[in-house]
Parts: structure tokens; sequence; C-alpha cells
């Protein structure tokens, strides 16, 4: 009897064990960027169909900062590393993570505060490895995961293009990072394991145009850092790649080939138009940190680098998720129908934004302003449609996108709370339940 009893433990232990060598192997070991794809990587050097890296062949006879800038954009290095009113480059923008606040660098030429005395080999290794001047390890907010795809040239052109910008003296703030995670050697174990450290190779049997796509979406554009969700380990989840994620306290949403939860049923031109405007007719418009990436990226990208962006997304493999149901159908036009247990939301939505965007939802002047169809709305979190209302979005005559001024001193936590769930239950498939304290976090984000 005891000896049954402790092979059935013994068995017990090692299948417990088994189970969580499983797990480590699958949180650890994950699918690289193109994995997806199969065929046969080659080096760029081998890929003789057309050149993949560098600027696109529109700029092939452009100066040398011209490219620089042009590769600049591409990586989106703006929007991070620049402050809210502050200068660009000089960093100082604050993301806050689970574990604190991490504060972006000063990246202008200032020998003291900025990158001014860095080495090109020093600037390298930092966008390739995570590794700066002085050997501390960079934290995985810097995309160097995806960065590290990039060739040489490729940064050192953009290191170039950043020398020629104004220094900006500004001190780097410290992070405000608890034990254990301001122990920053631990980020040499992360990146041994979710780094690749390789340049982009292309994939021998697919066009130039969809290698082209692959590697501004997967190293410049780095789009899997905010569309693709997180492990326990912080890295992303690159079997569940592009599905969604998130971002800032908003949603990314699932840009996958599912025409439900995804993008499959946008058309190639919907898709350039949401890149290269920040708005397409009947899908949404972009906000809050793609709102920024459209303004200080992809609209400054060329037209055959926007189709060789949507020619690669198009063959992502399809992943459907609950966050993104079914679109709901047209909405009534007449105030009186509709949700009709919320009173205070509905009072807001009358005063405040049933002028532009109309008691139908279909926008009151244009387009932009059209609530049905908005993947935002019919998103049961009513995340993005609270930090839309809290912040505004976008848009100006000298930018792309949409224009919505920000409620933020308009409304208290509950009012915005109010008139979020008004929204979702009047133009979305599904009402959503977020709540003052919801808001509350959402507003020190």
């Amino acid at each position: 009897m005891m000896i049954s009893r402790r092979r059935n433990l013994l068995i017990l232990a090692a299948a417990a064990l088994l189970l969580i060598l499983v797990v480590a192997w699958r949180m650890l070991f994950l699918p690289d960027a193109l994995a997806f794809a199969g065929g046969t990587r080659v080096a760029l050097s081998d890929y003789a169909r057309a050149p993949i890296a560098g600027v696109p062949i529109e700029l092939a006879n452009a100066d040398a900062l011209t490219k620089g800038r042009y590769l600049a954009e591409a990586a989106d290095c703006a929007a991070c590393h620049t402050a809210k009113g502050g200068t660009p480059f000089a960093g100082g923008r604050p993301f806050k993570l689970p574990f604190g606040t991490i504060y972006t660098p000063n990246i202008t030429p200032d020998r003291e505060t900025g990158i001014g005395a860095w080495t090109d080999a020093q600037f390298i290794r930092a966008v390739h490895k995570g590794i700066a001047r002085d050997g501390e390890r960079l934290y995985p907010a810097f995309p160097y995961a995806s960065y590290t795809m990039l060739t040489d040239d490729d940064v050192l052109a953009i290191r170039r293009y950043l020398a020629s910008l104004p220094a900006v003296r500004r001190a780097n703030q410290p992070n405000t990072f608890a034990f254990p995670f301001n122990q920053r050697w631990l980020m040499a174990i992360w990146g041994t394991f979710f780094n690749p450290g390789k340049r982009f190779e292309p994939v021998a049997e697919r066009s130039p145009q969809w290698n082209r796509g692959a590697y501004l979406v997967e190293a410049a554009g780095h789009c899997g850092e905010c569309h693709t969700p997180r492990t326990l380990m912080q890295a992303m989840n690159t079997r569940s790649k592009f599905s969604g994620g998130q971002a800032e306290g908003w949603n990314a949403y699932n840009i996958t080939g599912d025409r439900l939860s995804g993008i499959g049923d946008w058309t190639d031109a919907e898709l350039a138009q949401y890149l290269s405007k920040g708005h397409a007719e009947g899908r949404g418009v972009a906000s809050g940190p793609m709102a920024e990436a459209v303004e200080l990226s992809t609209s400054r990208l060329t037209t055959s680098d926007i189709a060789a962006m949507v020619a690669y997304l198009r063959t992502i493999p399809a992943v459907r998720t609950k966050a993104s149901p079914e679109m709901a159908g047209p909405a009534p036009a007449i105030a009186s129908a509709g949700p009709t247990n919320n009173v205070p939301g509905k009072r807001i939505f009358q005063g405040a934004c049933a002028s532009c965007h109309a008691w139908s939802g279909r926008g009151a002047i244009t387009t932009d302003q059209q609530l049905t169809g908005n993947r935002a709305v019919n998103d049961g979190t009513a995340a993005n449609v609270a930090m839309m209302i809290l912040n505004g979005t976008g848009g100006s005559p000298e930018r792309p996108g949409a224009y919505m001024p920000s409620f933020r001193a308009a409304y208290i936590d509950a009012e915005i709370a109010d008139v979020a769930n008004y929204v979702t239950a009047r133009f979305g498939s599904k009402p959503s339940r977020i709540t003052a304290e919801d808001v509350k976090r959402m507003r020190e984000e």
C-alpha cells in the first residue's frame, strides 16, 4: 500500500514537473517574427530580386540626411523620445508600466545629456542589443527586440540624421522601478531569450514588395510591440501574433487577417488610407499612440512603402479574439430611441457629442466623426472611448487624422464613464460597464 502511494506521488510529481517544463518552454521559446511565412530565409546580400532595406526607390538619389530622416520616421523615433509639448527627440516622455514609470532618454546630439559623445558602434549596440554607451542594460520598452532586425547601414543613417539636429541640453530622468525590476542586469537574461539578435532575413520565395513590407512592419515600424499580446515575461507572444495588445492605456486592436475581429474584411485601399491619413471611411479614426504613429511615421512614408506594408499585413494568419465582436448595425437617428437606462450619459452625449457625431452615429458633418462601425465603440471595455473623451484625438489642418477636443477638464470621472457606456450601448454591439474608478486610472496614465 505504501509503495503504491509513493509511486502515485512520484507520477504526480513527474507530471507536474513535465507541465512546468512545457509551460516554461512555451514561454521562453517563441516563434520569430517571420516563422509563420515558411520558406527559405536568406541573407539580404543574397536576395538579388530587389533591395529590401534602406529607403524606397523614390528616394534612391536623395542626400544622406534625407534618407536618414526617412528611416527615423519609419522607425517612429520622435513619438517616444519627445515629451508632451517638449522639444523633439529630447526625451522625458513617461511610460507607466505595472512596475513603475520609465522616462525616455534624450537622443539629440548634446554631448553630456544626449548621444553626441556616442560612437557609431555604441549606437548600433544600443539599437540592436539594448546596451547603452556605459554598458547599462536598456529596458525593452525601447523596442530593440524589433530594431535588431534593422541593418547596420540603416541604423547609422538614422544616427547621422539625429546628429544633424540641434543639441538640446536636457538631463534624463531616472526610472521609478522598485526591486527587483530596477535590476538592469536582468535584461541580459531577458535578451537571451527574447531578442533574436539577428538582422532581417528576407524569405526567398516571397516577392520584393512582401519582404519590404515585412522589413517596415517588423523591424522599423515595430508594429508587433503594441499589437501583439505580452507573455508573463513581457515578451511579444508571437504565437498570437498581431492579435491585439495594449499601449499607454489604449487597446491596440487585432490586425490579423481575421474577418470579424481583425482586418480581414478591410480593402487594400482602406488599409492604405488608414496608415497614410489616420482614417478610413466606415472603419474609424486612429487615436492615442496609433494617431501619433500615423502623424509622425506612416503618413510620411511613400505610397510604395504603404502598399508594401499592406501587402505584408494581408498575409498575417487570422486570429479570432473576443475583444472585437461583430460590428453593430445602424443606430437609430432620433434621440428618443436607444438605451434608456443611462440618463446621465445620454444628457452628456446630447450636450457635447451629438452635434458632431449625430444621434445616428454616422457623423453630422464628415465621415471622420462616424461612430458606427468604429472598433473602439464596439469594444466592450470602452477603454479607447474613455481615453478619447479624456485626451481628444489628433488632427489639425496641418496634420493627418480627425480632430476631437479633450474633455478631461470638462467632466468628472463618473460623467466620462457614463457617456462612454452610453456610446457603446447606443452604437456598439455590447454595452460596456466602465466605472469612475477605471476612468480615474486612465486619467492618471
